[in-house]
């Protein structure tokens, strides 16, 4: 995550650099929003691939590539888009994931609990399906 008020792409460019990538080796492939666009270059060379996944023709700019996506009427979901924010909304089941309190989990020894609660809430998601597939 970065700023509100820092361009996708700067903050974009901020994370991949600081990143560690020896946590998450078998991260290879990224599904970024039409605003990462320009990461591409920066991307390839950490050996990551970067997909944009965006409304057909959003933001473009003359001069600019389109997406190869064709115009389509009418509200269409699009593959790889909300997979994050469907993820927080499960989360948000749980009663002590439900509220956004904006905290900042690096302080104070505060990541752990939050991290024990979020794996907490996707042990019980996981289990309700195991138990509905049994």
């Amino acid at each position: 995550m970065h700023p509100a008020n820092e361009h996708d792409k700067w903050g974009g460019q901020a994370l991949l650099l600081g990143m560690d990538f020896s946590l998450w080796p078998r991260v290879r492939k990224l599904f970024v929003d039409w605003g990462y666009r320009g990461l591409k270059g920066l991307a390839s060379s950490l050996g990551l691939e970067l997909e944009v996944v965006a409304h057909p023709y959003a933001g473009v700019r003359e001069g600019e590539e389109a997406p190869e996506l064709p115009r389509v009427q009418g509200f269409k979901p699009l593959p790889k888009r909300w997979v994050v924010e469907r993820t927080f909304a499960w989360l948000g089941r749980n009663r002590r994931l439900a509220k956004d309190y904006e905290a900042n989990p690096g302080v104070s020894g505060q990541r752990s609990y939050l991290e024990a609660w979020v794996y907490l809430g996707m042990l019980r998601l996981l289990v309700k399906r195991l138990a509905r597939a049994a």
